[in-house]
């Protein structure tokens, strides 16, 4: 860090198991990569080029190229692994993301329903080729899951081969493990945990007062999803003490 400051919370160093923030990229252009990776890079750990972006980006191997050198991992949001699967092209899915060296894959089934046997089955399969998020919740904010049902799905993922579970909230955070207001569903969080190791899931938190309530809850290294770029130091300043809402969170009484 650019000065010595004292009771500053320890972070995990890159490259990082846990304290992990993933970034979505929406949009942005190779200009504008540059950009956010000179400011940013440090403290981001994996960046997702969100839903079905990546079909539709101008000069995306170029894009890839750009993160490749900076030696940032990407990887497709998991709508596209959906809109392949759908399309019975899981070969092509594959061949793509080794086309664009791609090594990590998103499994989901937030806009299909398909077994979770089945799930399961992609996870294992993709594991040889790649490292494997695999993405529990509904983006469909009428389709409440109970806890215990989000415990049974995300221990079976992790079983059959996902590295890390990831508990769905979609970009706006709305849905999932949030109530339609944003406010975060605590009881199925807290019952989540209780089975899960925390260490082993990304929480989607695009919104600051869900980044705070996890900051709060599991300290400065926990692992968070769907971050703006804009809002990497942001976040970075809030993890160690250095913003307002968690300015007297690791401060010595």
């Amino acid at each position: 860090m650019n000065f010595n400051l004292t009771q500053i919370p320890t972070r995990t160093q890159k490259p990082r198991n846990h304290g992990i923030t993933m970034v979505m990229d929406k949009g942005l252009s190779i200009n504008e990569v540059k950009n956010f990776l000179e400011v940013a890079g440090p403290h981001v750990d994996i960046v997702k080029l969100g839903f079905g972006t990546s079909y539709v980006t101008p000069n995306l191997s170029e894009k890839i190229n750009v993160y490749r050198n900076y030696g940032m991992p990407i990887y497709f949001g998991g709508t596209l692994f959906e809109a392949f699967l759908i399309r019975n092209q899981i070969d092509d899915y594959i061949a793509i993301c080794k086309d664009f060296g791609v090594n990590y894959m998103e499994v989901s089934d937030g806009s299909i329903t398909i077994p979770h046997s089945e799930k399961c089955g992609y996870i294992e399969k993709l594991t040889q080729y790649a490292t494997i998020l695999s993405e529990v919740g509904s983006k469909d904010a009428k389709n409440i899951m109970p806890p215990y049902k989000w415990v049974e799905l995300m221990r079976a993922e992790l079983s059959a081969g996902a590295s890390y579970v990831i508990a769905e909230a979609r970009e706006a955070g709305n849905v999932g493990i949030y109530r339609d207001s944003g406010e975060v569903r605590q009881g199925l969080v807290e019952e989540i945990l209780t089975q899960i190791p925390g260490e082993k899931i990304i929480w989607e938190a695009p919104q600051k007062a869900q980044q705070l309530y996890f900051l709060e809850l599991l300290s400065c290294n926990v692992n968070l999803g769907n971050i703006a770029p804009s809002e990497v130091l942001p976040l970075e300043s809030m993890r160690v003490g250095l913003r307002g809402d968690t300015f007297h969170l690791y401060l010595n009484k």
